[in-house]
């Protein structure tokens, strides 16, 4: 299976610290050890302008969004850690997803990619519930905006500053096994969808 599978782990937030990447960088850790093909991607890595029609209709789509946009082709799954913000999505995620949507060209459209990948979603939060909440509004997102495949299974970390120790997993070792069956499922779909 794990030959034509390749996930793709990047988070919704760029800050020094973020949970959420290291959420991101230990399923990366967890597909590899696994014997999946995986590659973590910084969002921070990919600026782009806030979007702006005037902006797209004098110059396109920043480069910035082409390279994500050919990140997410080379992957056949993608996993998402999303902060929540106010019980919803980031600016920075919710910008970086509508930018890559407008790309046309070259090879596949940003439309495509969104519509020939499987998506899973976790959160890592110091609430009690983990960021869950503002999974909603990414999964509005990827499923009615954007087209996506998103798996109805999602993961979220509580408590996120206790959970990880210092080798960067989770000190909870339910909670790692539950991660790693998700991103096995994640591995299988993507496996389906892409033979």
């Amino acid at each position: 299976m794990t030959g034509s599978v390749r996930l793709l782990f990047f988070a919704g937030s760029s800050r020094t610290g973020s949970f959420n990447k290291k959420l991101a960088v230990l399923g990366e850790r967890i597909a590899e050890a696994n014997g999946i093909a995986a590659t973590f991607a910084d969002i921070g890595d990919y600026p782009m302008p806030i979007y702006n029609g005037d902006i797209e209709a004098t110059d396109g789509p920043p480069e910035n969004a082409y390279k994500f946009k050919e990140l997410m082709a080379a992957h056949t799954g993608i996993f998402i850690a999303c902060p929540e913000y106010n019980a919803s999505i980031t600016p920075l995620l919710k910008n970086t997803l509508d930018w890559v949507s407008r790309v046309r060209a070259p090879g596949l459209t940003g439309p495509e990619v969104y519509k020939s990948r499987v998506f899973a979603l976790g959160s890592a939060s110091n609430g009690g519930m983990g960021g869950l909440r503002g999974l909603n509004t990414v999964r509005q997102v990827l499923e009615l905006g954007l087209g996506a495949l998103v798996l109805p299974d999602q993961f979220a970390v509580p408590r996120a500053s206790e959970a990880f120790g210092d080798d960067g997993h989770l000190k909870n070792k339910d909670s790692q096994e539950n991660y790693k069956a998700l991103l096995q499922k994640l591995a299988r779909a993507a496996h389906v969808l892409h033979g």
